[in-house]
């Protein structure tokens, strides 16, 4: 029996020898399956805003939305002014988004140098 409707799949195995047999299973959930339906319940209760925010935590999502020139929402924020408090705020966004890399690589270029610090130098006794 398979139903589509389900986020989860099975997975299992078995061994058999003529003495001895042995089998296992388990089964693996599909996030992205469950945020599609998550999503899509949510649309279809009205709460439109919060659908497309529950697909912006995909990187993916979220960049072609910002590419598109539609921004994805900001606490509760949209178009315009959601694009700007993304622009001040890049961490924000999800690990992996272009955004958010390029805000990590800037800081990282504008941190300054500070050079290793120096080992210890054993020949100075301590002297009470």
């Amino acid at each position: 029996m398979n139903n589509s409707d389900v986020c989860v799949t099975g997975v299992s195995g078995a061994v058999q020898t003529s003495l001895f047999g042995v089998s296992g299973g388990g089964a693996v959930r599909d996030k992205n399956c469950e945020i599609l339906k998550l999503s899509r319940t949510l649309y279809g209760a009205g709460l439109k805003v919060a659908a497309v925010s529950l697909l912006c935590q995909d990187a993916r999502v979220f960049d072609s939305m910002m590419s598109a020139g539609t921004p994805c929402p900001y606490d509760g924020k949209i178009g315009t002014e959601a694009k700007k408090l993304w622009l001040e705020n890049p961490t924000e966004s999800p690990e992996g988004t272009k955004l958010r890399r390029s805000a990590l690589e800037k800081a990282r270029a504008e941190r300054p140098y500070s050079p290793p610090l120096e080992a210890p130098d054993d020949s100075l006794e301590y002297v009470e």
